[in-house]
């Protein structure tokens, strides 16, 4: 039962409490209106790029202590989130820094020359068996060809597998073969180039761009492991060559067409009659040359025969004539005494 208040001390306090509600709750509305201020604050500067690695990183650990996580597996997945967006940094596809949106990869550019000891025409030869490579070459899985301007290669990147779509543009037999590919995890475009120093030594110069896509590439783009996994396949291909294509060289059938802007102007099958005709011909050209020798080398005997036997009779003749003379002169009497 609620009665009137018996005194003024009883009425004093009960205003008191009424007011000392009122003023926390206006505390509590305003505690909260200031951390929901700055909640919004901390998530504008985490997902706009003005707090840095380091908000993106807080932001990520409260959100993880909320859920009920430990603290310590916040502080885990915190730094793990702040660690991704600043190596995303590195390579423009994070949200770090002003102007760092939209930002390209670095391109890798791959520059390397070996000399093998053959001839121009057998390196190109073994260069142009692609399936081939995956028994010598570490990381190539393996390369199927589509046609001859098309093969599809797979290989192994870190722990990942990664294939592409190779496209040759230019081919031109045992002088350079030059490529565009594409793939969803990076490609790379190059060309190689073959060139005569001598006529069992061969210089091989090849020129690679590496277009990497995607967490693992970038981060071996940043540290160029793919230059030196480049130049050792690259040099598993001359130790192939040395140890096994020059033992049996007529063994390696490269294939010999013609490729410009993509598309094939010349098929190895015409190509190879082009080859034969040309051999046939010069081989002809040089037995032609073989008989005209010999024919010259013949026809001086009997002309030298000739005038052997031409001298021989001028040599008589005059021989007779001198004895001819010389019977009159001693036929004739001498006179004796004879007088004017």
């Amino acid at each position: 039962m609620t009665g009137q208040p018996s005194s003024v001390a009883e009425v004093l306090a009960r205003s008191g409490r009424e007011l000392a509600g009122v003023a926390g709750r206006r505390v509590v509305a305003a505690a909260g209106r200031k951390v929901s201020g700055l909640t919004d604050r901390l998530t504008e500067y985490a997902s706009g790029g003005e707090g840095g690695a380091g908000l993106a990183a807080a932001v990520t650990g409260a959100q993880k202590v909320a859920e009920g996580k430990s603290p310590a597996g916040a502080m885990v997945s915190g730094g793990w989130a702040g660690l991704k967006e600043k190596v995303k940094g590195f390579f423009g596809g994070g949200k770090g820094a002003k102007g760092a949106k939209g930002r390209k990869l670095k391109v890798t550019n791959i520059e390397e020359t070996l000399d093998v000891g053959v001839p121009v025409r057998v390196a190109y030869n073994q260069w142009t068996q692609f399936g081939d490579f995956p028994s010598f070459m570490k990381k190539v899985e393996s390369v199927e060809q589509e046609s001859d301007e098309k093969t599809n290669w797979k290989a192994q990147v870190f722990w990942s597998h990664r294939t592409w779509e190779a496209t040759i543009v230019q081919q031109v037999p045992d002088e350079c073969i030059v490529w565009r590919s594409k793939g969803a995890k990076g490609h790379v475009d190059g060309a190689v180039t073959f060139h005569e120093l001598a006529p069992n030594l061969t210089r091989i110069l090849l020129v690679l761009e590496y277009h990497p896509q995607g967490f693992f590439e970038g981060t071996g783009n940043l540290w160029r492991a793919q230059g030196r996994r480049a130049r050792l396949e690259f040099k598993h291909f001359r130790r192939h060559v040395m140890t096994q294509t020059m033992l049996d060289p007529d063994a390696v059938e490269g294939w010999r067409g013609e490729i410009r802007d993509g598309e094939v102007v010349k098929d190895h099958e015409t190509a190879m009659r082009e080859e034969e005709d040309r051999e046939a011909q010069a081989r002809e050209e040089a037995g032609g040359e073989e008989r005209e020798e010999e024919e010259q080398e013949r026809a001086p005997a009997p002309r030298a025969e000739e005038d052997r036997e031409r001298g021989e009779r001028a040599v008589r003749k005059q021989q007779g004539r001198r004895n001819v003379r010389e019977e009159p002169e001693r036929a004739r009497p001498q006179r004796v005494g004879s007088k004017r």
